[in-house]
């Protein structure tokens, strides 16, 4: 009897397991699929020292007499000192020795005062400068039907010059505006502003860059520092997980809810950017106006990053929530 019951039983274990390798493989290639995100990338720039911010140039003037009295250094005396001075009377060596130590005293007040204005021995003496700039991070989230914004984003990555100042302003330019005509499709916003010396200000705009590329599973289209480069077309990936369904990614709606573009500006300036913090739309408008406002010769470093770029790719709710859990809704 056991061994009837065991024969009636074993092909529903066969295919019970059958079931569990294919639901296994179909499950795994679709959580794949999920975490396969493209990107597009557009900027360049450098942190080099802007020559408006150069130190000015501390120059010696030698000893030399003005009308009524004073000298070059800022003090003030008689141009003859009738007392003696070391020994010798108030004659021409008696001045000349005046004037010596008071060259001296001046440059030494000159050198205190400069030091404890806090300024570095270099930039206070004009061999270079170390000013604050600002490092700025904006991102928009929009609902999937702003097709024609990754088109335009497209078109700015393949014909906008990233080599010079003036064609980075530009990018920055467009896609504010391209973000300010489409605010039928903001959903979610974020913002943060520091302020960082020179020398360090670099390294934190490429923090902030390699912290929103690692998003991508791959670079679809980038132009930076007219560097251009760009992923041959391929088919839409396979399939995607939706409520616990398998979708062949290209049978979703590209128009349905529940899907979403993120764009994220990065940019470095010289003085201070403040941007302010996103909580309503207003303030995403404030924010795009701002940072779009930045002037060729004000801006040191720029990159436009947006997700999803190729054709048939989506970011879906569950991406949104997990690698931009910043974002808030406006």
């Amino acid at each position: 009897m056991r061994k009837k019951l065991m024969a009636t039983i074993k092909p529903f274990l066969k295919t019970l397991v059958m079931l569990g390798l294919v639901a296994t493989l179909v499950l795994g290639s679709a959580g794949d699929a999920l975490a396969a995100r493209t990107g597009g990338r557009v900027g360049g720039g450098s942190f080099r020292a802007p020559s408006s911010y150069s130190a000015p140039t501390r120059t010696y003037n030698p000893p030399s007499a003005y009308p009524g009295g004073g000298f070059g250094g800022g003090f003030g005396f008689p141009f003859f000192f009738p007392m003696p001075f070391f020994g010798i009377g108030g004659g021409f060596g008696g001045l000349f020795t005046i004037l010596i130590v008071i060259a001296i005293a001046n440059f030494l007040m000159r050198s205190f005062r400069n030091f404890s204005e806090g300024g570095d021995t270099a930039g206070s003496m004009g061999y270079g400068s170390n000013p604050s700039v600002s490092v700025a991070k904006l991102q928009v989230g929009l609902l999937a039907q702003a097709r024609d914004l990754q088109a335009d984003l497209d078109r700015v990555s393949r014909t906008a010059n990233t080599s010079t100042s003036e064609g980075l302003t530009q990018v920055l330019q467009e896609t504010s505006l391209a973000l300010l005509r489409h605010p039928e499709y903001w959903v979610y916003g974020a913002s943060e502003s520091q302020q960082a010396r020179l020398e360090s200000a670099e390294a934190q705009f490429n923090r902030l860059s390699l912290a929103e590329r690692s998003k991508f599973s791959e670079e679809t289209l980038s132009n930076v520092n007219n560097q251009l480069r760009q992923a041959e077309r391929r088919a839409a990936l396979p399939v995607v997980e939706r409520d616990g369904e398998i979708f062949v990614r290209a049978d979703l709606n590209p128009e349905g809810p529940g899907e979403y573009i993120v764009v994220t500006l990065l940019v470095g300036t010289q003085g201070k950017l403040d941007l302010p913090a996103i909580n309503g739309a207003d303030d995403l408008r404030q924010a795009l106006r701002k940072i779009g406002a930045v002037g060729s010769d004000q801006l040191l470093a720029v990159e436009v990053l947006w997700t999803p770029q190729a054709d048939g790719d989506v970011l879906t709710t569950d991406d949104l929530l997990a690698e931009y859990p910043d974002l808030k809704l406006v």
